[in-house]
């Protein structure tokens, strides 16, 4: 479900924007509220996208050193890893708060409503972004050795 509603929020940012495109340079039409809107649905599908970079591994990664190393330590260091990224996210978070009770209370000016609706996407996806570290935490203590094999190497042909 959440990956879906990440698609499902890309989507009507794809079909607005085109249409507030459409609107502007053929119709001389453009709203305010619309072009905020847009604008925090980008932020929105960018905050949501932190999760789901984390449970489908889609986050960047430059593993040429870390797939040379023995899968019994690659576990360590991913869980290593995975608490550093726990603790970034936990201060984003955080901060995400502090700037929700200082910017929350203003009302904005396209779609005239509290800001708080805006800026708590910042605080909300930091928390599910720490549920899904956890989780992959979780997956990484207990999987299988076979789960840390090299996922990115390089065939070589034999006949050059």
């Amino acid at each position: 479900m959440y990956f879906v509603i990440g698609a499902v929020a890309m989507g009507l940012l794809a079909v607005l924007v085109i249409f507030a495109v459409i609107a502007r340079y053929f119709f001389s039409l453009s709203w305010k509220s619309l072009a905020e809107f847009n604008t925090t649905l980008f932020a929105f599908t960018t905050f949501w996208g932190m999760g789901i970079n984390v449970i489908k591994d889609e986050h960047v990664i430059i593993d040429i050193l870390y797939d040379r190393v023995k899968p019994a330590i690659k576990r360590w260091l991913a869980v290593v890893n995975y608490l550093i990224v726990l603790a970034v996210v936990a201060v984003f978070t955080w901060q995400g708060v502090l700037y929700l009770g200082i910017a929350g209370k203003q009302i904005s000016q396209g779609m005239e409503i509290p800001m708080y609706y805006m800026y708590g996407i910042m605080p909300l996806s930091g928390v599910i972004c720490m549920i899904c570290i956890v989780i992959k935490i979780i997956i990484f203590i207990t999987a299988d050795l076979s789960y840390f094999a090299p996922k990115n190497q390089v065939l070589a042909r034999d006949d050059a």
